[in-house]
């Protein structure tokens, strides 16, 4: 007999669960527990728990499934892209950037200082990845997070206008913990969405933090936005304190092509060595 065998039986079988037991834990809204309960009851025999361990343990299996599902709902309503997360982040090697400067901003102790970060580099490197992924470090600490493109976030101000909503819009902008900014600055600002962009600064320097992600540096701005004395008073705000990571290095387009060009010349290799 096997080693796994002989620990199956040292356990005793996996007690089903009985129809009354389902019911109860459907109406008592526990049914994740369905899941888990067979498996919890074999440790416990093999743990001898007692009643209160074993309990414990219960509840803390319903309370993780519940912290899970609650972080998965508003990180949807947040806008995050649920692939992108820190762990599923490509560290290539051919990417240059500040690692230690990453791993502090992973604590997230710049947000709960209210200090702004600011991701910066050419296009298909990987800021917008980064800034979800800080997003939903964001949501499991609790944290309220809003995540949006810059013309969405214009176009849905200017919207706002036109309905009369849009002092309710900035302040739900305000109060968000951590607003995400993805492609600032692709495109020029015109004197109203410069505006917004000045008020939306100020409305959070110091209070909230805001990350922002650009193709352009913050001294190029100047030349996006269309009212030079707003848009120097909002950057000075936002850069004042903010932490600036710079990522370099070619687009995860061009070393995915360069990976299945690769890829392509093993397998004719191969073919012709056959």
């Amino acid at each position: 007999m096997n080693q796994q065998s002989s620990t199956a039986t040292a356990a005793g079988p996996v007690d089903p669960l009985s129809s009354e037991l389902a019911g109860i834990l459907r109406a008592l809204k526990l049914s994740g527990l369905k899941d888990t309960l067979p498996e919890r009851l074999v440790l416990a025999r093999q743990q001898k728990m007692g009643h209160a361990a074993f309990l414990e343990l219960l509840l803390a299996d319903e309370l993780s499934r519940r912290d899970s599902r609650s972080a998965t709902l508003r990180a949807a309503r947040a806008g995050l892209d649920p692939m992108m997360r820190l762990e599923a982040w490509d560290d290539a090697e051919d990417l240059s950037y500040d690692r230690m400067l990453l791993s502090n901003l992973s604590t997230l102790a710049f947000a709960e200082a209210g200090h702004s970060v600011l991701l910066l580099g050419p296009v298909g490197v990987g800021k917008t990845h980064l800034a979800t992924a800080l997003g939903h470090a964001g949501i499991r600490r609790r944290m309220s997070v809003h995540f949006t493109r810059a013309d969405k976030l214009f176009t849905r101000l200017r919207a706002a206008r036109l309905d009369n909503s849009l002092a309710a819009e900035m302040r739900k902008i305000a109060a968000v913990d951590m607003l995400i900014i993805d492609d600032f600055a692709i495109k020029a600002l015109d004197a109203t969405e410069t505006n917004d962009f000045y008020e939306i600064v100020v409305e959070r320097h110091r209070r909230k933090s805001t990350i922002i992600s650009s193709n352009r540096e913050p001294a190029e701005w100047m030349a996006m936005t269309a009212d030079t004395l707003l848009a120097q008073s909002a950057i000075d705000r936002l850069t004042q304190g903010a932490h600036t990571l710079v990522i370099e290095g070619p687009s995860w387009r061009q070393r995915a092509t360069g990976n299945r060009r690769m890829t392509l010349d093993e397998n004719k290799e191969t073919r012709n060595a056959k």
